[in-house]
């Protein structure tokens, strides 16, 4: 069962994909212009519980679980990766607010989650009227501006992307201990709601959940970094105006400039780091709020 976000309602939307029927599972709440919000790894839609029930008060807010996470589906990766490329999840969350019938909607994205956003709004411009992004820069500038720090305070994004079953297999023999020592590494896992992690937890003992998640690292050193040099190949940029937050405790503050970085790829960025680490979300809801209600007003 999934955990609940306070006033919320659950749904199954099914979309067609070439990869078969995909359900992706989402709770939507509130009124007013459409609101999509996609979590980052390795969590789910819970991590806006804190924030999601004060903007539905003014947006009509849709938090799905990305494709692989969850309580959507899981199917198994095909060799080149493209089953979790950022398009391929990108469509998912496309195609769930055409069926819930938001042609044009505001869209905010956390981690993996940003990945699918900027995918999302890159794919379907028309449909992304403003895009927020939490605590990254681009993919592509990401891993060609690689330094040792990174590697060393990123080395899942290098461990993930090991032929299947290597991670897979490691990770099954304990993942409470890994979930932990990735999540709380920095700042302890005080800070999730403790429903929130259990929920996280059985995502990470998950045999299917998890490799889905590899699966989504392994597409973004492989297939999404093709997308992403096509898109600039060609001058493709992000029309729709962006804004960027980002922790400054964070590893994406020290080692790169995501306003800088966006502004690389996109027409009209703003942004500014937040007093935080990584998980935005759940550490500062409050500031994160008012961002939120600030931009997409």
């Amino acid at each position: 069962m999934s955990f609940v976000i306070s006033g919320f309602e659950q749904k199954i939307i099914t979309v067609a994909s070439a990869d078969g029927p995909i359900e992706i599972s989402c709770q939507i709440g509130g009124s007013g212009p459409p609101l999509l919000l996609l979590h980052g790894f390795p969590q789910t839609k819970a991590i806006w519980h804190r924030v999601a029930p004060e903007l539905a008060k003014q947006y009509s807010v849709v938090a799905c679980d990305l494709r692989g996470y969850g309580a959507s589906s899981k199917p198994h990766g095909q060799v080149d990766h493209s089953t979790y490329s950022k398009r391929s999840m990108a469509f998912d969350q496309h195609a769930v607010m055409q069926a819930l019938g938001h042609k044009q909607f505001f869209l905010l994205g956390h981690d993996r989650g940003g990945r699918v956003s900027h995918r999302l709004a890159m794919d379907f411009p028309e449909s992304v009227l403003r895009l927020m992004v939490l605590d990254i820069s681009p993919t592509l500038t990401m891993y060609e501006n690689t330094t040792m720090a990174f590697a060393k305070g990123y080395w899942h994004w290098f461990f993930l992307i090991q032929p299947e079953p290597v991670p897979e297999t490691l990770i099954a023999a304990n993942p409470e201990f890994w979930l932990r020592n990735h999540m709380g590494r920095h700042a302890g896992i005080g800070m999730f709601d403790p429903a929130c992690w259990n929920e996280y937890l059985a995502g990470a003992s998950d045999p299917q959940s998890m490799h889905a998640m590899c699966e989504d690292y392994r597409a973004a050193a492989t297939i999404d970094l093709e997308h992403d040099r096509a898109d600039r190949l060609l001058g493709r940029q992000l029309t729709m105006p962006l804004r960027v937050i980002w922790g400054e405790h964070g590893l994406v503050n020290t080692c790169f400039a995501p306003l800088a970085d966006w502004q690389k790829v996109a027409k009209e960025v703003s942004g500014r780091s937040l007093p935080c680490g990584h998980y935005i979300p759940e550490e500062l809801p409050i500031e994160l709020i008012d961002e939120a209600q600030q931009f997409f007003k």
